[in-house]
């Protein structure tokens, strides 16, 4: 059984009626009892998403499904397995198509197997997504009109408000938080005015100034553990604090980057951004943040150019090994060698120089991939053997097979000639189907396993070479964004570890820990 809400579903519960899910796996649940099916297993989704990449439940659900774990899938409508866009679709209908699994609603039975059921799937998920985008339409213009009447339509509240329920109408506004806005009012304060210097004169701080001087003063943050500067300057740029709502400010722009769909959300500038007068009361006054917008224009950001280009071919590679997040590259001081360090406020990994990491990397690519071209070549008899084991064994099953198959059409010809009677019938052929059924999984299992031995072997014979072409080719390529695409079609992650700086004594600043995760197929312990 799959349960997904539907955006509707969460409407209809916010204005009191019952938790969605549990009404229908209750009436799954009686369809299946007065069909007598057994239900053996329930994948809930608990978000509401308009693709399959972003629900979790139903991914596995297709991966069992075309593996041909289940003979048939209930849901309340056939909208709730699939109502993305026509790719989403495909992957469904494939899916079920492939592995001949049923669809069963409390309304009807598709057996892809059936040319018309067939028809009558795809043109039910082509008339959800036709609703779909009627409905969010609708919502969308809804969500609109609510910001222009200066209501707050956002999941959360922003750092100094929280979001309270209209009396008297419906939506939602901001009230002020006192001890949170206090926070917000020193930020602005801090960043226009600035703080008494022993001088007597003021000086204004910086953004990251402010962040760090925040972390001193023991505030709490808003998500993370610390304040970091990206937080103070959303603060510095949003115009809820004097009045405004929002809205388009950061929309998901979709673009299909190497066959995936990759989704990201720029801040939007143009027009069609929405800001609007809001209802809730204001935390700063216009003349401060008109102020504070002049000095953070004075002060733009690197252009997009120069400051997304790829400086680092190890960009996105190396994780560090004490706290998970992508390690970063940084340029020395004083004419000190770059280095690469974790920039986790107070994770202990310490730095070491970029060309040491480098080095160390490309070495130990080199010794891997000669150790790997060594055991694939001692591995080789093993490996065919393994193969055509497989192959001799799916063989036998499949004389076992026929042999169960001729004692079947055997019991019905006994029947037939009344040598068996019908009790002696039902027992045979309950027997022979049972044992039939098990070889059959036997052989289905033995056929996957040879499947996946062939494909990694040809998978191990292909890489190989292309491996050590890409090495080689590392060195050629003249611009670290290329060295990086060349890197990470090897690699998958380096993890780095390192405990004592190299600056102490009897250290050295190249001793740290790395430890690399190739693409390449391993082998079997």
């Amino acid at each position: 059984m799959y349960l997904r809400k539907s955006r509707a579903d969460v409407e209809a519960e916010s204005k009191g009626e019952t938790e969605t899910l549990a009404r229908h796996e209750r009436l799954l649940l009686e369809a299946a009892s007065k069909m007598n099916l057994t239900i053996t297993q329930i994948y809930k989704e608990i978000v509401t998403a308009d693709t399959i990449a972003a629900r979790p439940a139903v991914q596995r659900l297709l991966r069992e499904v075309e593996q041909g774990m289940w003979t048939g899938v209930f849901v309340v409508d056939v909208d709730r397995l699939a109502r993305g866009d026509t790719q989403d679709q495909g992957i469904v209908q494939r899916a079920f198509k492939v592995s001949g699994t049923k669809i069963i609603t409390p309304m009807k039975v598709y057996d892809p197997d059936n040319e018309f059921d067939e028809e009558y799937f795809e043109f039910g998920l082509f008339m959800s997504r036709r609703e779909y985008k009627i409905i969010n339409r609708r919502l969308q213009r809804g969500r609109i009109a609510s910001v222009k009447e200066g209501k707050y339509i956002a999941s959360t509240a922003p750092f100094g408000y929280e979001k309270v329920k209209i009396k008297n109408d419906k939506g939602y506004t901001l009230k002020i938080v006192p001890e949170e806005a206090e926070i917000v009012r020193l930020i602005f304060s801090w960043y226009v005015g600035g703080i008494t210097d022993e001088n007597g004169s003021k000086k204004r701080l910086g953004i990251q100034q402010i962040a760090r001087r925040l972390n001193e003063m023991r505030i709490p943050p808003i998500r993370h553990e610390y304040w970091q500067k990206e937080t103070v300057r959303d603060i510095l740029i949003n115009p809820v604090y004097i009045g405004k709502v929002r809205w388009k400010w950061r929309p998901c722009h979709k673009k299909i980057v190497d066959g995936r769909q990759v989704v990201s959300r720029p801040r939007n500038y143009d027009e069609d951004c929405i800001i609007a007068d809001g209802l809730h009361e204001p935390i700063i006054d216009k003349k401060t943040f008109d102020l504070a917008q002049a000095y953070l224009n004075s002060m733009p950001p690197c252009p997009v150019g120069r400051k997304e280009e790829i400086k680092n071919p190890f960009a996105g590679l190396i994780v560090c090994g004490k706290c998970g997040r992508k390690m970063v590259y940084r340029k020395g001081a004083n004419k000190k060698p770059a280095y690469i360090r974790c920039r986790t406020r107070g994770c202990g990994n310490v730095s070491a120089p970029y060309h040491l990491v480098g080095a160390r990397i490309l070495n130990a690519l080199h010794q891997w991939l000669a150790g790997y071209q060594v055991r694939y070549d001692e591995n080789g008899s093993d490996r065919h053997e393994n193969i055509d084991l497989l192959k001799k064994s799916l063989g036998r099953i499949e004389n076992e097979i026929a042999a169960l198959e001729k004692q079947r059409t055997a019991a019905h010809d006994l029947l037939e000639q009344g040598i068996y009677t019908t009790e002696l019938f039902f027992e045979r052929a309950k027997a022979i189907s049972e044992r039939l059924e098990n070889t059959r999984k036997d052989y289905k299992t033995l056929s996957n396993e040879l499947s996946a031995a062939a494909a990694q072997e040809e998978n191990r014979r292909s890489m190989m070479p292309k491996t050590a072409y890409l090495i080689e080719a590392y060195e050629k390529v003249p611009t670290p964004a290329q060295k990086n695409e060349i890197l990470k079609a090897i690699l998958e992650k380096a993890v780095y570890i390192k405990n004592v700086s190299g600056m102490r004594r009897g250290h050295h600043a190249d001793e740290f820990e790395l430890i690399l995760y190739p693409k390449l197929p391993k082998f079997e312990a």
